[in-house]
């Protein structure tokens, strides 16, 4: 019963309030892990590594997003900065999907936070060791609520960590009904073409201002179109 407990947890926190039906459920991993071939990390790896993991997330997200709920699974927290998701974003492109779940798995962070055996959970709800303050407003924008699924194939944080802005906790609605938005500000994207590009225009870095409400979309396009982000700077 108390394995039992595990592996429902397990199931919940890797795979993002998802329903699972009986038959998609992973026999063999959780039999290893009743009999103690494996212990609780290695299960979860497990998951995040099975073609359900991949179907859900993988093939019907962008990168960015499936880097974002890699981060909420497996380390129980947001990507901290751009910095991260371009660390992520490399290992994939260099070594595959196995090693980018496994970066995340056999990290001293992951280690130290959960151990061999415990069930990962989201720890930038609450206050913890290493977790930036915005780390709190990051997780609060990826969970939105416990009974939250995580179908979603949209990036959440793209906007915040590409321009190291902090991320309002958005009320569902103000006192006359209209939704809260931020749309006061204008935005300056510097960002580099794709190579192709640059080397039939002469020009590797661009730039383009956009307002809060459009930045989401452009960043989309840029990473679309092969560019890259340089900076995002406020310029009113």
């Amino acid at each position: 019963e108390d394995l039992q407990t595990v592996i429902r947890a397990v199931y919940k926190q890797v795979l993002g309030n998802e329903y699972i039906m009986d038959s998609q459920r992973l026999d063999s991993a959780e039999s290893m892990l009743r009999n103690g071939s494996v212990n609780i990390r290695e299960f979860v790896r497990m998951v995040a590594q099975s073609s359900l993991y991949q179907s859900l997330f993988f093939h019907s997200s962008s990168q960015y997003r499936f880097i974002e709920l890699n981060f909420k699974h497996l380390l129980g927290r947001a990507p901290q900065d751009q910095s991260e998701i371009d660390e992520q974003v490399r290992i994939y492109n260099e070594e595959g999907y196995e090693a980018e779940i496994d970066s995340y798995l056999d990290s001293n962070e992951y280690l130290d936070s959960f151990g061999e055996n415990m069930v990962p959970y989201p720890r930038s709800i609450a206050s913890q060791t290493g977790i930036k303050t915005e780390g709190f407003n990051r997780m609060f924008s990826l969970l939105r609520g416990s009974a939250t699924s995580d179908r979603s194939n949209t990036a959440k944080l793209i906007s915040s960590i590409a321009g190291n802005l902090a991320t309002p906790i958005k009320p569902p609605s103000m006192g006359n009904g209209a939704a809260y938005d931020n749309t006061s500000k204008s935005f300056l994207i510097e960002f580099s073409a794709r190579t192709a590009d640059a080397r039939l225009n002469r020009r590797g870095k661009r730039q383009i201002t956009v307002n809060y409400s459009q930045m989401n979309q452009e960043v989309r396009n840029i990473h679309k179109s092969g560019g890259k982000i340089l900076k995002i700077t406020e310029v009113a």
